[in-house]
Formats: C-alpha cells, sequence, structure tokens
C-alpha cells in the first residue's frame, strides 16, 4: 500500500516516526513522509524514504487560511492515490481527518499528548474539539499514548468509544538506548549531583518551575548542577526567550548545552533526568533516560504517570510549583547512591517491560496488513 506518514515537522517524523516507516517498508508497503521541509527530510530521504513537501503552520488560527490548508491537503491525497494515513501532532491529525472525509483512504491518528489548547482552555478550546470531532468520526482507529487522553477524548464525545487502541508511546530502541555506566568522576558526592532537562525550552514544560527549584536546592547544595538540553526559540506561545535563558547562565543556576539529535551522552553523564512539564502523551525522553538507567523526577501529570513509577523508578512532584520540585529534588540528593541506582536499575527493567519499540511497530504493521488484506478482499470481489 502507499501509505501518508504525516506530522507538523520533518524534525518530528525522522526523530520519532523513521522507524515505523523503515518498518512498513521492509513490510512491503511504500511510506510517504508529509511535512514542511527541513533540515531532516534530507536524512529519511537519504533512507530511501519517499517525501511530499506540505506547508502545515502548526500556530496557525486564522480560518480563511487554514480552510485552504485543507482544500490542498485534499487534492494532495487524491492525486497520491494513497490507501491509509497515520497521522501524528494535532493539527496533522485534524486536516487530514478533516481532508480524507468521503475518500475511502484509512486514517489511523495517534493522540501523542493533548496540547496547550487543552492545558490552558481558552475560547479555542471548544472549536478544536469540535474539529477533532469531525476529523475523527471517520477514522477507522484513534491510537492514544496514555488512558487519561483516551478518557477525556471519549468523554467530550471526540471519539466513541470502542475505535480507540493504546500504543506505549512512540517506544525506545533498546539497543539503541542501554545502561550507561556513572562518570565516577561527577556526581560521585551528594554536593555535586546533576540533574539535566531535555526538551524545548517552553513555560508548558515546566522550564520556570525549574529554575526556581534549582535556585532554592542551590541554596543548600550550591554545587549541584542544572543541565538543559534543547531548543530556544521555538514556535510556541509558551516559548522562553533567549535572554532568559542568558540570565540564568549568568547566575550560575543552568549550564545550558543547546540542542542535538543524540541525547545519550548527556543522559550518561547525568545522575537524574528532570521533566517538570504541565501535561505529556508519554514523553520519550523519561523513557530514554529509564532505558539508560537514569532516574527521573516528573511531574505528577497525564503521560509522565505512565513513564515513571513512583518511588520505584523515581519520583514525582506537583505540576506548577517549584517548592514540591524542590522538595523532590531535595529528596533525591538525600537518598543513599545505592539508591539511586537502584531507581534507575528499575527503570530499565520497566521500559524493557512495557516500552519496547517493537511493541509499537508491530502494532502499525499488523494495521497496515490488516488494511492491505480488507482492500485486496474488495478488489477481487469486484473482479469477480
Amino acid at each position: 500500500m502507499r501509505i501518508a506518514v504525516a506530522a507538523n515537522s520533518g524534525w518530528y517524523l525522522y526523530n520519532f516516526r523513521r522507524s515505523l516507516m523503515l518498518a512498513l517498508r521492509d513490510a512491503g508497503h511504500r511510506p510517504v513522509a508529509i511535512s514542511p521541509h527541513d533540515e531532516y527530510i534530507e536524512r529519511l530521504v537519504q533512507d530511501g524514504i519517499d517525501f511530499i513537501d506540505f506547508a502545515l503552520d502548526a500556530s496557525g488560527t486564522n480560518p480563511f487560511s487554514e480552510f485552504t490548508t485543507v482544500r490542498r491537503l485534499r487534492k494532495l491525497l487524491i492525486g497520491g492515490k494513497f490507501d491509509a494515513a497515520f497521522t501524528y501532532t494535532p493539527k496533522a491529525n485534524i486536516y487530514f481527518g478533516l481532508a480524507a472525509k468521503g475518500m475511502g483512504l484509512q486514517h489511523i491518528p495517534n493522540v501523542s499528548g493533548l496540547g496547550r489548547v487543552f492545558i490552558a482552555r481558552s475560547w479555542l478550546t471548544p472549536l478544536v474539539m469540535q474539529l477533532y470531532r469531525r476529523a475523527f468520526a471517520s477514522a477507522r482507529v484513534v491510537i492514544f499514548q496514555n488512558a487519561d487522553d483516551e478518557q477525556e477524548f471519549i468523554e467530550n464525545g471526540l471519539v466513541s468509544e470502542g475505535r480507540t487502541a493504546r500504543v506505549p508511546g512512540s517506544g525506545v530502541d533498546l539497543f539503541e538506548f542501554s545502561p550507561a555506566p556513572y562518570d565516577t568522576a561527577e556526581g560521585d558526592e551528594t554536593e555535586s549531583l546533576i540533574f539535566l532537562f531535555i526538551g524545548r525550552i517552553l513555560r508548558d514544560k515546566g522550564v520556570l518551575e525549574l529554575v526556581e527549584a534549582a535556585r532554592l536546592v542551590k541554596a543548600k547544595y550550591p554545587n549541584t548542577r542544572f543541565r538543559m538540553l534543547g531548543s530556544i526559540g521555538a514556535q510556541n506561545p509558551t516559548a522562553i526567550p533567549q535572554a532568559d535563558v542568558d540570565s540564568w547562565i549568568a547566575e550560575g543556576l543552568i549550564d545550558y548545552l543547546g540542542s542535538t539529535d543524540d541525547v545519550r551522552p548527556a543522559i550518561a553523564a547525568a545522575d537524574c533526568v528532570v521533566l517538570p512539564s504541565y501535561r505529556e502523551g508519554v514523553p520519550r525522553v523519561l523513557l530514554e533516560a529509564a532505558a539508560m538507567a537514569r532516574p527521573c523526577i516528573a511531574t505528577d501529570v497525564p503521560g509522565c504517570r505512565d513513564a515513571v513509577d513512583r518511588d520505584s523508578t523515581g519520583l514525582f512532584c506537583d505540576v506548577g510549583s517549584a517548592a514540591s520540585l524542590a522538595a523532590a529534588l531535595l529528596k533525591f540528593i538525600a537518598m543513599p547512591k545505592s539508591r539511586r541506582r537502584d531507581l534507575g536499575r528499575l527503570g530499565r527493567a520497566k521500559v524493557v517491560r512495557e516500552f519496547d519499540e517493537r511493541v509499537v511497530l508491530r502494532t502499525y504493521v499488523s494495521l497496515a496488513t490488516e488494511i492491505d488484506g480488507e482492500q485486496t478482499a474488495a478488489r477481487q470481489g469486484r473482479a469477480a
């Protein structure tokens, strides 16, 4: 089959869905990446994945331009003769669902988190809910990454019960992310532990709370280090300006590591990974950290609760509370080294047990095989 794999950026497709596209290709299908063009698309093309450049403004709200986008997308899908579409990120999920109506194309959207419109509810929230309701009405199945998001969509009538499925996030490559030994030169003493944040530098990721918590912790343990790894200046209304990050660096609160395509060295050098996000699907950064046997501290919110087991693989804090986060950090610092290592070891075991990437790939390849079989049978029936 010819299968569209779509999201709002090539970065997302390369980092989170490259393995899926390769698995679909190995199963005999023809995956086509659809997103705006960026430097990551060239890497997919080098892997032999076909690509269609389609402008999809993740933050656009102008009704006329958004309606025009849906019309252009419908024309693209008809001309491309696609059999199925696996879509990711909110706008791709909604717009493909609207554009594909009445086409016979099998649409399988993946809800990997509810996004800011659900976190900070406004006049836009009911409109987006209505769009989800219309877009998902003809979806074959809607895939969720955690039970909280699934239940919220069902309770709000955005998708009917019985037409949903769940996968363990985007999964983790357990060979690529393997347990890392600790650097005995760093993180060996209580006062010099290294806490690592990985993600876009956004308010919704809890970055402001993390900085304030770092200030509280460093007042007691001045040699404790807080590192941030991720992009600044994202197209997001909660993006934190470069000037703010520079001021934190000057104050000695954080070390900013920039952005990278390989987070493993930063995780290996850390004692604990911290994600004080306001809400997630199933955060891959926590899964990757746990796969490398690093404990995690996260907010007690949907998505993070799936990735961390309380006091077994990590610790929780209250969302939006720098004081609660600081208390969790201090609790971690006070633990014996052996206890901190146990959290990491149990985290690795959890990821192996629940979040192996191969489980996710099998789910999608099985769906593709099922659709392919139905379409083959239908063609044979018409021929007879």
